[in-house]
């Protein structure tokens, strides 16, 4: 009974050491007699105990990876304290254990002297408008060495670019002298826009003024013509006029006794007024003026 025990014993640590269940996403190294054997894939596998050994087992899921800090020198030797971190897969488990000793360790150590290596080769200025260059510069360069070690590295990001305080200081100041230069010039597009503006603004009042008093001149003198026309043609329609009542009957006397009544009231005006005059010192010159002024208009009438 005691041998019956001991050979179940054996038998079930036989069998429990047989059997091997390998969880998703991960991957064992089967050893035999300590070579590689084989690689044991997700699910339930069978080993020969005591022969076989699970010597390494590897996670084929995407690892984040802190690269630790380091102090890098830009083309223009300016150090920067540089962080990141970087993402890599297992994608050959049998060359991850037997690649290197420590791929983790090989990759950090690659990572940052890569990282050394793509920011000396740019200028302080540089290495915080091209992030995207520098990760792309570290990604490619690990990819292509990572190969030899089973691993695939996706993607390397900076966490962080801290230059030395006194260049931090003197790029705030920098700043701060770019933006006052702008509100300048800001200021000055805004008063040489006013200026413009006014000027405008009176160039075209003075045009719109200007405009309006040539109108005005113009309405002025037509207003002007037409009143002189206007003049004119009343006085030639009453000219006319007069002319027809002198060729009526009796028309000759009564423009005599007109002229005659013009003249009375004339130097009945004289005698109102303080006016100096020479005057006839006979009035009944007055008939010998009327006289003539019947001749010149039979003179004028005849011609």
């Amino acid at each position: 009974m005691e041998i019956a025990l001991v050979l179940a014993i054996i038998a079930i640590i036989f069998v429990v050491r047989s059997l091997k269940i390998v969880p998703q996403q991960h991957a064992w190294v089967v050893e035999r007699l300590g070579k590689y054997d084989r690689t044991l894939t997700p699910g339930l596998s069978f080993v020969v105990p005591f022969v076989d050994r699970v010597a390494y087992k590897h996670s084929l899921k995407e690892v984040p990876l802190d690269v630790p800090s380091q102090v890098c020198i830009t083309k223009d030797n300016t150090q920067l304290q540089v962080d990141g971190i970087l993402y890599f897969q297992v994608t050959d488990p049998m060359r991850a254990s037997y690649g290197s000793s420590n791929y983790i360790v090989a990759i950090t150590q690659l990572a940052q002297t890569t990282l050394r290596s793509v920011i000396g080769k740019m200028e302080l200025d540089k290495t915080f408008e091209e992030r995207a260059h520098i990760n792309g510069g570290v990604v490619e360069a690990l990819d292509e060495a990572a190969l030899n070690w089973g691993v695939k590295v996706l993607r390397y990001e900076i966490k962080d670019l801290t230059p030395p305080a006194a260049i931090l200081h003197a790029m705030q100041a920098q700043i701060t002298a770019e933006r006052e230069k702008r509100a300048l010039i800001a200021a000055s597009e805004g008063r040489r826009q006013e200026q413009i503006n006014i000027a405008t603004g009176e160039r075209e009042a003075f045009i719109a003024r200007s405009e309006g008093e040539k109108q005005a001149e113009i309405n002025k003198a037509q207003g002007e013509a037409a009143a002189i026309v206007a003049v004119a043609e009343a006085t030639a329609d009453a000219i006319r006029k007069v002319a027809q009542a002198i060729q009526q009957p009796g028309g000759e006397q009564a423009v005599q006794l007109k002229v005659a009544e013009k003249a009375v009231e004339a130097y009945s005006h004289l005698a109102r007024t303080n006016n100096t005059m020479i005057v006839p010192g006979n009035m009944s010159e007055v008939a010998t003026l009327i006289g003539t002024a019947m001749a010149l208009l039979k003179g004028g009438k005849a011609a």
